[in-house]
């Protein structure tokens, strides 16, 4: 069996080159039924070694870098390291320092893919990123953390209804865990164990967790009722009558609950429509704003970097650092003793 990653190109579909992961083999009309079944799996297998959403982020950087190459005339496999600068020169005008990053990862991975060497570590190509980020900022500006008090006021601000019960328990469950949004709607009713304490979920897999080892997470009982991430969640599984799949699913509008399970993306649209509901600025929140409200909130209320750690499964602590900061930016504020 031969090389089993490769670029495709497939010029007749559009201007493009699709990072795919294919076998050299499949091109030969001998192959036994066991040996392509072999190869199957051995593809299924590898494609499986990124997460869904990096193979998309990839594929779409690397269309974007491949139609700048077919108008400007350069060859984009292997590109040379003057036309991976030519590209970052046209793009740094427009585009995010950290999206220009991630373009270059996804240039350096479709390369060691087709098994040729990376251009995008070339010295010039460096110190050329280098020069960008000095010049345009490397800051990114983030949506808004949802701390304690944007929760308490979005879920105020929810109705009696189906729905209503399920955005509770979603936003308070999202809140109370540090989940990613990704980890939120895989959630099965199998995945959740009830105890005196409080709640333990199981993770199964996860953004830092692609083999699927696994982690639990636990969520205590609130102190007030209506807030309770773990009450309020016993609720909507009564109410809905779910008792066994995902845990969140959505509703119609009819107040019908539905078979599937809730995407990433309407975890982002319940936080916006909560917020606006709560008299706040949706277009500053996002899905993550409940991960970042919950590292945030811990860290306002003397939480260790260790226990955020354990807590959201982060493995940077730069990121969790982050947190931190910026939720003591008024504990021991030296400008509260200024006599103002």
């Amino acid at each position: 069996m031969g090389n089993l990653i490769q670029i495709s190109d497939n010029q007749n579909e559009s201007p493009m080159a699709v990072v795919t992961v294919v076998t050299v083999n499949e091109v030969e009309s001998g192959l036994s039924p066991v040996s392509q079944d072999i190869n199957d799996k051995t593809a299924e297998y590898m494609m499986q070694a990124k997460a869904k959403n990096t193979l998309e982020a990839y594929r779409k950087d690397w269309q974007d870098f491949y139609v700048f190459c077919t108008l400007s005339d350069l060859e984009p496999l292997p590109a040379s390291p003057d036309t991976v600068m030519a590209y970052l020169v046209a793009q740094a005008e427009d585009h995010k320092v950290s999206t220009l990053e991630r373009r270059i990862a996804s240039i350096s991975q479709a390369h060691q893919a087709a098994g040729y060497a990376t251009p995008t570590s070339d010295m010039q190509v460096r110190v050329l990123m280098q020069g960008i980020r000095r010049s345009k900022g490397a800051a990114q500006t983030g949506k808004a953390p949802a701390v304690t008090s944007d929760i308490k006021a979005m879920v105020t601000s929810l109705p009696d209804n189906l729905l209503g019960i399920r955005d509770r328990a979603l936003l308070l469950v999202g809140f109370a865990g540090g989940f990613r949004r990704s980890e939120l709607v895989a959630l099965d009713v199998e995945d959740l164990e009830f105890k005196r304490e409080g709640l333990v979920v199981t993770i199964r897999k996860s953004k830092t967790d692609q083999e699927g080892n696994g982690r639990k997470v636990g969520i205590p009982y609130g102190s007030n009722c209506n807030t309770c991430p773990v009450r309020s969640l016993q609720l909507w599984l009564e109410e809905s009558a779910i008792t066994e799949g995902p845990v969140f699913r959505s509703v119609n509008r009819h107040g019908n609950v539905q078979n599937g399970r809730l995407s990433d993306k309407a975890v982002a649209l319940v936080v916006k429509r909560c917020a606006e509901s709560a008299g706040l600025d949706s277009s500053k929140y996002s899905g993550h704003s409940l991960r970042a409200g919950m590292a945030t909130s811990a860290a306002m209320n003397g939480a260790s970097e260790r226990q955020i750690m354990k807590q959201t499964g982060h493995r940077s602590e730069a990121m969790v650092r982050r947190y931190i900061r910026e939720g003591n930016l008024f504990n021991d504020n030296v400008s509260g003793n200024l006599g103002l």
